[in-house]
């Protein structure tokens, strides 16, 4: 008998006469969640979700973490989804599985610490819809962040696990700043805060095997409550460290379902069941089970294709060992310098983040944290004509050193604290309390906004965490403006056939259609049927009057013009046409400056209005780019005279958005 049939009877024994472990290690999923934001920018939607949800529920997770995260912003803002809904209806079909969640604290689902009034409200619908298990963290291990969410989740006897994002900054923990002392404290202010379980957040996956298993071993001699290990596979060791934190005694470990795991994702449960069975950290999972959902989800990938990164041929990326910025924060970088026709400028980014995460007090790069370095690092690096110019300081780094986001490890450089809050609106002294402390509650006027478009707490939240997009959406949702095609679902026929098209372009069969003509007055008409759905075609012959034919084969056409006709079957109903996309407003620049679009991104709102005077230098509008706002400076002295966009516009590179005369 072969080596290979000897171990599947070996599974097949195990299988068959399995007693349960003395100590399993539970298992969170994160294949509804993380999964698909790792690897197909969280674009995963709920009815793909539904096709796997019962089969789910059987496998005997610890829980399923299935919200939070980028999932709020991008169902509302690009898939067209009540994030809400997806709570309700999974809720539904996951009856036995604990449902989870991830919580930027203070920060909720967005990139920026919200009002306590939001938080409050916010985190009680969490609870109404469905929500079980909360994983608060705070991208500056700051637990003051967490005050307000944590009292709202212990009023309605919710599980709070406290998470600390762990950081570097060197190739392996220790030195002076991320070491196990660091770690060990952290967790004990945790569990002084009342913490179910504490959770080491290893978002980059930079966790070493004898790291972890030294980090979870001096975790659990110091702290009472379960231990819980997160962290991606971008490096390539994240099987290995998970390993060696089960041998170190950790509670619970985050892996996904086959299909939606390495790469920036995390590691695989499957190879996870297999090695530990029969052991006394066996998980008790069936994996027939496993293999059949697994198999399933394959089915709806390709929907999402589009959205990997295909640039690599490795499934790891070593550089992160280097660099150590995150998947997501990687991949926002790349697609922001590609839309800026700077993609060769990736290097000097990368030269410019750990100078930045320095300048800005060598905080952790978690979301909103990796963006806010991130973002700045592109600045800098675009824009600066000197080291350290810091030219173009966004929003949100003007907060963090105001201290809206909280404290940072260490102390942000003075020089740059002194650039970012010249004219600060709130002040030019950072604060040293609670970010929640300053921030004046927001929800009354939330409810005055939303005043006859949001028809409950839930709509409004979703404009209070996120304005122009959140009424963007409910008008979508009340079907105040139709659904552009975009955010439409698309099928697997859809797939087919853009792959049909694709094969044909590289076989070099699609021909390139003729110039438009002026539409000749002796058109024949013709009734005409493709996959079920019904044309008008317009024919003319050259030369010669027409002839009319109606015996097989069809006449030559030299010249066809299609148009869909109204559907003759009453029963089927055309779906709403999408507007056709805006053009940039044209602006007349004869005579006058132009202040143009340094990068694509979204429109917010104008510092300035038409009439007023502008200094050089001075801050004319804000531009959204990787959820970070922009501030655009005036080039000259003068007059503002046009301003022509409106908030929550799309802008590409280049577009016009002011003139200074």
């Amino acid at each position: 008998m072969d080596k290979h049939s000897c171990v599947e009877m070996t599974a097949m024994h195990y299988e068959l006469d399995r007693p349960k472990a003395e100590n399993p290690v539970k298992v969170q999923d994160l294949t509804f969640r993380d999964g698909h934001q790792s690897l197909f920018a969280t674009r995963g939607r709920t009815e793909d979700m539904l096709n796997v949800a019962e089969l789910m529920d059987q496998v005997g997770f610890y829980s399923m973490e299935i919200w939070g995260g980028a999932t709020f912003d991008t169902m509302h803002r690009y898939l067209g989804e009540d994030p809400w809904e997806r709570i309700r209806v999974l809720k539904k079909h996951l009856t036995k599985t604990p449902l989870s969640m991830l919580l930027r604290g203070q920060n909720l689902v967005g990139y920026q610490n919200y009002a306590d009034d939001v938080v409050e409200a916010f985190v009680q619908r969490c609870c109404d819809n469905g929500i079980d298990i909360f994983r608060v963290f705070d991208a500056l291990n700051d637990f003051r962040n967490f005050i307000t969410a944590v009292k709202i989740i212990k009023k309605n006897n919710k599980l709070f696990e406290g998470a600390i994002c762990f950081s570097l900054t060197e190739q392996r923990m220790g030195g002076d700043i991320y070491n196990i002392e660091y770690y060990v404290a952290k967790a004990k202010q945790l569990e002084e805060m009342g913490a179910d379980t504490i959770c080491i957040k290893d978002m980059a996956g930079l966790i070493a095997p004898y790291d972890a298993y030294e980090l979870i071993k001096a975790l659990k001699e110091n702290v009472k409550v379960p231990v819980h290990l997160h962290t991606h596979f971008t490096s390539g060791m994240g099987d290995l460290a998970l390993f060696k934190a089960i041998e170190a005694g950790v509670d619970i470990i985050d892996t996904c379902v086959a299909p939606y795991a390495y790469r920036t994702s995390h590691p695989a449960i499957e190879p996870l069941v297999i090695s530990l069975l029969g052991t006394n950290r066996d998980t008790g999972f069936d994996i027939k089970l496993l293999d059949k959902i697994g198999k399933e989800m394959e089915k709806d990938i390709p929907k999402y294709l589009e959205f990997a990164d295909t640039t690599k041929f490795s499934i790891i990326d070593t550089d992160v060992i280097i660099h150590q910025t995150p998947g997501g924060m990687l991949s926002n970088l790349v697609n922001q310098l590609r839309q800026m026709d700077a993609l060769d400028k990736l290097e000097d980014v990368f030269k410019e983040i750990p100078k930045v995460r320095k300048d800005l007090g060598q905080i952790p790069l978690v979301t909103p944290t990796s963006q806010i370095v991130g973002i700045q690092a592109v600045n800098n690096a675009l824009f600066d004509s000197y080291e350290g110019e810091y030219s173009r300081i966004t929003e949100q780094v003007k907060d963090l050193c105001y201290g809206l986001y909280g404290k940072t490890t260490l102390p942000i450089n003075p020089e740059v604290q002194k650039k970012a809050l010249k004219g600060y609106p709130r002040g030019e002294t950072p604060i040293t309390c609670r970010p929640g402390d300053v921030i004046p509650p927001a929800m009354e006027q939330v409810h005055k906004d939303c005043e006859g478009l949001a028809k409950n707490i839930d709509d409004e939240l979703i404009v209070a965490l996120y304005n122009i997009t959140g009424k963007r959406f409910l008008r979508i949702k009340y079907g105040l403006e139709p659904m552009p095609e975009e955010m439409k679902p698309k099928t697997l026929n859809d797939v087919k056939k853009e792959q049909e098209l694709i094969a044909k372009a590289k076989a070099g069969k699609l021909i390139e259609k003729p110039e438009p003509k002026d539409k000749p007055q002796d058109m024949r008409q013709f009734d005409v049927f493709v996959d079920n759905t019904y044309y008008l075609v317009e024919v003319s012959e050259k030369g010669g009057t027409p002839k009319i034919v109606n015996s097989r084969p069809a006449p030559v056409i030299s010249e066809t013009i299609i148009k869909p006709a109204n559907n003759p079957n009453p029963q089927v109903k055309p779906s709403n046409p999408a507007p056709e996309p805006k053009p940039a407003p044209v602006v007349n620049s004869e005579g006058g400056t132009k202040i143009t679009a340094p990068m694509p991104g979204m429109f917010i709102r104008y510092e300035k209005k038409p009439g007023d005077p502008v200094k050089q230098g001075e801050t004319v509008l804000v531009l959204e780019a990787m959820k970070m706002y922009n501030n655009i400076p005036s080039p000259v002295d003068g007059v503002l005279v046009e301003a022509p966009f409106t908030g929550g516009a799309n802008v590409a590179k280049g577009d016009v958005l002011a003139l200074i005369k």
